[in-house]
This record gives C-alpha cells, sequence and structure tokens, in this order.
C-alpha cells in the first residue's frame, strides 16, 4: 500500500506538472513574423528568431562609424550618399510574453538592450543572446559595444484595423516587392503597405524635375503625395527609397491645407531627403513609425507651420534632425504639438528641436517620455535655434531618459545663415523637467539677442547630468536670459 501511494503520489505530481506546463504553453505570448520577399538582401551579422520562428534580418544604410565622415555626409550634398556603414532590423507583431533569440557573425562577449529603460537584460550563450518582452516596443541590441552596426527590433502589437483591398479608395500593396514613383493620395483615401511588402520609390525617367542651383542635384515630385482629409497610410511594410538620388524627393509628403492625416506602423528606408514633412496643416497623427536615414538632410518628422499634431510610439534614427519644427515664410503659426513614447538615436545635427527658420509664432509644445539611446551629432540633443523673429512659447521637455549626450541644451536667439526676418524674436516659458542624462561633455547654454530680444522664464525641475543637478553655474549664459528657476530633488 505505501509503494502504491508512492507510485500515486508520484504520478499526481507528474499530472500537475504536465498541468502547469499546458498553462505555460497556454499563456505563453504570440507572435506573427511575414517572411521578406524574395529578391530582398538580409543581413549577414544577425539572426533572429522569436519564440522559435526565424524572423528575416533587413539591411539599413546609417551614417558612418567615423565622426568626419558623418559630417561629410551632411556637408557634401552631391556625394552624400557614398557614406555610410550599415545596421540591421527586424520586424514582427506580438502579444503576450515572447522569447527572443539573436545570433550573431562572431563569439558576444557583452551585449546591451537599450533603451536601459525597457530593463532588459539579455543571457549570453557563445555567439548567441536571449532574453524576454512582455509587451510590444522598439529595441535596439548592440553586441562587443559597437553601438553603430546595431540591430534595432521592432515588435508592434497585432494589428486591428486593416482595409478592405477591394474598397477603391484603397490603395493596397500586397506581400512581395513592388515599385512606385510618385502618388497622389486625396480625400478618404488609404495606402496600406502589408507585412512582407517592400515599396519601392525609383525615379520615373519622364517624371518632370528640378534642378537645384547651390548643388545641381535634381528634385522630384514626393513619392507619397498627401493632399485633402481623412487619408490614412499604415501597415507593418517597408517604404523604401535607397533607388532615389540624394536631395530628389521626400518619400511621404503632406500638403498645405491637409486635415486628419494619419500615417502609422510602416518602416521608411533611406530617405534622400526630408522623410515626412508636414505643411500648413491640422490634425495629424504620427504613430508606431520607424525611421532609418542616413543622407543629408534626411530629417525625420519636420512639423512646418502646422497644428494639433502628435508624434508618438516612433523609432527614429536620421542624420539630420530627428523631430523638428519650423515655421518658415509664407507658413502658419504652429501649435499644440505633442511627441512622446519615442526612441531617439541621433547621429549628426539635433534629436528633438524648434528652428531654424521661425518666422511665425509656435506655442505649445510638448516633448515628453522619451529615450535617446544615443546622441553623438555635432548639434544638440534639445534645442530651441531661433534666427528669425517670431515669439516661441510654452515648450516642454518632460520626463526623457538621456542615455548619450555630447551637447544637451540650447536655448539660442541670434542672427544666423537661416535668418531671412530683419528683427530677432523671443524665446519665453520652456521648461525641463524630470530628465536624466548622460554623457561628457553635456554643454548647456542659454544665449538671448538683447534687451528687447531675451530668453525668459526658464526652468529646470529636476534635471540632472551624470547624476548631478543642473545649476546656475555649470549653464553657458550671456546677459540677456532672465526669470531661471532651479528645482533639485
Amino acid at each position: 500500500m505505501k509503494t502504491v501511494y508512492s507510485n500515486r503520489k508520484k504520478r499526481a505530481g507528474l499530472a500537475v506538472l504536465a498541468t502547469m506546463l499546458m498553462l505555460a504553453a497556454c499563456t505563453e505570448g504570440t507572435v506573427w513574423i511575414a517572411p521578406a520577399p524574395e529578391g530582398e538582401e538580409l543581413s549577414r551579422d544577425f539572426k533572429v528568431e522569436v519564440n522559435g520562428q526565424s524572423a528575416p534580418v533587413y539591411i539599413a544604410r546609417v551614417g558612418p562609424v567615423e565622426r568626419e565622415l558623418r559630417d561629410r555626409a551632411m556637408d557634401d550634398k552631391v556625394h552624400s550618399a557614398l557614406y555610410y556603414d550599415l545596421a540591421a532590423f527586424t520586424c514582427f507583431d506580438m502579444e503576450g510574453k515572447v522569447t527572443v533569440k539573436v545570433t550573431y557573425g562572431e563569439e558576444i562577449r557583452d551585449v546591451k538592450v537599450l533603451p536601459a529603460s525597457a530593463g532588459i537584460t539579455a543571457r549570453v550563450s557563445g555567439r548567441t543572446a536571449t532574453f524576454t518582452m512582455d509587451r510590444p516596443r522598439y529595441l535596439t541590441v548592440e553586441m562587443n559595444g559597437d553601438m553603430f552596426h546595431s540591430l534595432h527590433l521592432f515588435a508592434d502589437a497585432p494589428e486591428t484595423d486593416i482595409p478592405d483591398k477591394n474598397s477603391p479608395d484603397v490603395l493596397f500593396f500586397e506581400p512581395g516587392i513592388h515599385e512606385i514613383s510618385h502618388i497622389e493620395v486625396k480625400d478618404n483615401q488609404t495606402v496600406y503597405i502589408s507585412p512582407g511588402a517592400i515599396v519601392r520609390i525609383v525615379i520615373d525617367p519622364q517624371e518632370p524635375y528640378s534642378v537645384s542651383g547651390s548643388t545641381g542635384l535634381r528634385s522630384y515630385r514626393d513619392a507619397l503625395a498627401l493632399n485633402g482629409r481623412n487619408i490614412r497610410v499604415c501597415g507593418r511594410g517597408i517604404l523604401d527609397a535607397t533607388g532615389c538620388t540624394t536631395h530628389s524627393r521626400s518619400m511621404i509628403h503632406i500638403a498645405g491645407g491637409c486635415e486628419n492625416i494619419r500615417i502609422e506602423g510602416i518602416v521608411l528606408r533611406d530617405s534622400p531627403s526630408w522623410t515626412l514633412p508636414v505643411y500648413n496643416s491640422h490634425n495629424v497623427c504620427y504613430k508606431n513609425l520607424k525611421l532609418l536615414g542616413y543622407r543629408a538632410n534626411s530629417d525625420g518628422i519636420g512639423i512646418c507651420g502646422s497644428t494639433q499634431v502628435e508624434v508618438a510610439d516612433c523609432f527614429l534614427r536620421t542624420l539630420d534632425d530627428l523631430v523638428v519644427i519650423k515655421t518658415q515664410t509664407g507658413m502658419n503659426p504652429a501649435g499644440d504639438i505633442r511627441v512622446h513614447g519615442c526612441v531617439l538615436w541621433n547621429q549628426c545635427a539635433h534629436a528633438l528641436s524648434l528652428g531654424a527658420e521661425l518666422r511665425q509664432n509656435i506655442d505649445n509644445v510638448v516633448f515628453e517620455d522619451c529615450d535617446v539611446i544615443h546622441d553623438v551629432g555635432r548639434e544638440w540633443t534639445f534645442r530651441i535655434f531661433h534666427s528669425d523673429g517670431s515669439v516661441i512659447s510654452n515648450i516642454r521637455f518632460e520626463n526623457i531618459r538621456v542615455e548619450q549626450s555630447v551637447r544637451l541644451i540650447s536655448l539660442w536667439i541670434d542672427k544666423g545663415y537661416y535668418s531671412r526676418d530683419p528683427e530677432r524674436g523671443h524665446i519665453r516659458n520652456v521648461t525641463f523637467k524630470d530628465i536624466q542624462a548622460s554623457g561628457e561633455p553635456m554643454t548647456v547654454e542659454l544665449k538671448g539677442y538683447d534687451e528687447e530680444h531675451q530668453i525668459e522664464g526658464v526652468t529646470f525641475d529636476n534635471v540632472t547630468r551624470n547624476g548631478k543637478p543642473i545649476t546656475r553655474e555649470v549653464i553657458g549664459m550671456n546677459e540677456f536670459v532672465k526669470d531661471l528657476t532651479f528645482r533639485n530633488n
């Protein structure tokens, strides 16, 4: 009886274990991965599996490792496309907890999974790093201290609003490789790029063009030209402009007068000029976008003369400005702009900025809850660059984690290369709150123009550099700055 009882107890224990394993299997997350289209070259440096499923790893051109070459890529417009290194990225949708396995081309000595705020630590065995993700997010995996040739991992939630491909108002790109040159998108239309689709932007030999007087480079019509109301560009595929010459066109251009525009979900690779500019428009949302660019003037999201604009949960790594707000000549005032939840990798210019070309007023801009995982630029992480005559007011940088910065903050009024107005302007009511930054030397400057054009009302509330609070003593400042406030926890 005792032996029988012992066997029954063992069998009961095995049954409980089996039940637990079944429950674990039931609660394990689900992943959706689209295969790469035939003909697309993939990375040889990384292999990725998610919950045991292989995920294609794509190649992306990024700014060169050498600072001198990044500067040359920015300044030598004609030959900008010649200067680059290669990074990689993979995309999938997920729900629940998933396990990611990354295999590298050599023995892994150390691995970083960024942003650090994600709190993810990888386990390393030989050439493989393994970690878990409990929700969709955009991560960067760096092996052996190499931050430039990194792997970007873009995990999204499952799509819930896929348009009807049979609708006459939907341009639906199925999985595979497609080529486009120029598409006009009008009222109530949707462009959908499926998972596993790559839409390559090419230059049609019959396309009209203009020639830049300063560079001699040809400029063509924008690839996707949005002009109307209630327009959506969405999906999980890739919009790729590698086949276009530098400065030839923007990838998705929102024309003046547009309203209720939504661009979400896709990857935008290798823009030859401004990637996502919006002009004189209202109620625009950029969400869950992934931008990778390396050429001169490949600004990420350029918000120009527009109102009620949201940039949410995006990843941006470009050579020029990542998110920039401008009000050029002939534009409307701008305001009610919110940038949040983004991961930023700044290769040369500014991460989050206003200016230059600020000729109309801007009011109420919030940058919040973002991670700057790298800033190796020659410009600034946070900047208001004011060389014209408008009033810039009520700007907030809040709850931002900066893992690397050289030049952290600049508020600047002066005459510069981009100046067009005869008078200088004003910067008023700027708040930096709950910002933790690391790096060297992380300069901070506040520079007004004169007694009539000052920087007024700047608050530093719980802002630290390398763990130490920012104080008046560490700021490079002239006499045309007033009403500074410091609050340190």
